[in-house]
């Protein structure tokens, strides 16, 4: 696979796995698709499916896919912990392999079409955004899917594709053309969801929101609310709590791991966590990761532990090592066996050009 794209269609469905099994099986009918993971999450009520293709044929895959979740799954009566606005709730398109940006944003063009031909409304965002305000997810999702309504009927807030209308089953749908983004989440050793949100605020960039002695938020001279800015950048971040597992986590979206990779967030999350009384467990990673990623953390651990590093990702067992470092020190099978052959996104790659 000389030129590979990776797609990471966010369904609005965590808990019956005979419809994410077929919308599996569908996104899979299209030859030169690979769906490389599925992750269900009950507690999120939400699927993150990651596929790797070509350029020529991913967006064919993704479609015939999310067909069946706009068939599937009825937004009116759905529950969950994380942030949503659809049934096919969010679908970036990311350069992998001799594929550039501009193309990426040509594919989610297409697929943002074939949407709205079918009656959902879809906003493009990240480096597909017709409009600065509709860069980050958060702006365009905010007040999520009961907001859609009267967002709708305002026309700053007019999909790029599809009708102007209130699609009640099917909500709307944001798709774009973004960087690696890896969706990471701290464990802590308590149950306490304000705790998470907390350490969320003080962490992520957009920081937290100033507010009075009575609660009431603290507006600057522009009408907008004052905010304190985060301690990292590049990250976005909310507390929740995992009640299959009974703890609390802080879920981050790491949007430039070259910026803040993941054991800088981990590390952060400890120092916030212990200043509470509590302590941070271990971490996981929804869907894949580049292998960078790990191989950085690596390096962070072996130099905290006093030993060179001098060399040691040259070679790939070398950096094989490396990944194995960060698996253990970043606690990434607490909730689940954490496989690198399965996660990584050049291992998968590699595995599958092999074919």
């Amino acid at each position: 696979m000389d030129r590979v794209v990776e797609c990471v269609p966010n369904f609005s469905e965590g808990k019956r796995k005979d419809v994410i099994d077929e919308i599996v099986r569908a996104i899979e009918s299209v030859d030169g698709v690979y769906v490389i993971t599925s992750e269900m999450d009950p507690d999120y009520n939400r699927t993150v499916v990651t596929i790797v293709g070509s350029p020529e044929n991913i967006v064919d895959g993704v479609f015939e896919g999310a067909k069946v979740a706009l068939e599937k799954i009825d937004m009116r009566y759905h529950k969950g912990e994380h942030p949503r606005m659809g049934a096919v709730d969010v679908v970036p398109f990311v350069p992998i392999r001799g594929v550039t940006m501009e193309e990426c944003v040509e594919l989610a063009r297409d697929f943002g079409g074939r949407l709205g031909n079918l009656g959902v409304p879809v906003y493009l965002y990240e480096y597909a955004a017709t409009r600065p305000e509709r860069k980050n997810l958060a702006d365009i999702r905010r007040g999520e899917y009961e907001a859609l309504p009267e967002k709708l009927k305002d026309p700053e807030w007019k999909p790029d594709f599809g009708p102007a209308e209130f699609n009640p089953k099917s909500g709307a749908t944001v798709t774009g053309a973004r960087k690696v983004l890896i969706a990471y989440n701290v464990n802590l050793n308590t149950d306490d969801v304000a705790l998470a949100k907390r350490i969320a605020e003080t962490i992520r960039t957009s920081g937290k929101i100033v507010r009075d002695e009575k609660g009431n938020k603290v507006l600057g001279e522009d009408g907008k609310p004052l905010r304190i800015p985060g301690r990292l950048k590049a990250v976005k971040a909310i507390g929740v709590l995992l009640k299959e597992h009974n703890i609390a986590q802080v879920s981050m979206n790491l949007v430039d791991y070259e910026i803040t990779p993941p054991h800088v967030a981990f590390e952060e999350c400890k120092k916030e966590a212990k200043k509470y009384g509590a302590e941070v467990t271990g971490s996981e990673i929804v869907g894949v990761v580049p292998e960078e990623a790990l191989v950085m953390a690596g390096r962070f651990y072996m130099e905290k532990e006093g030993k060179s590093v001098e060399n040691a990702d040259t070679t790939p067992e070398g950096r094989r090592k490396l990944v194995d470092l960060a698996v253990e020190k970043l606690g990434l099978s607490q909730l689940a066996p954490f496989k690198p052959e399965e996660k990584v996104i050049e291992y998968i790659v590699e595995r599958l050009a092999g074919k």
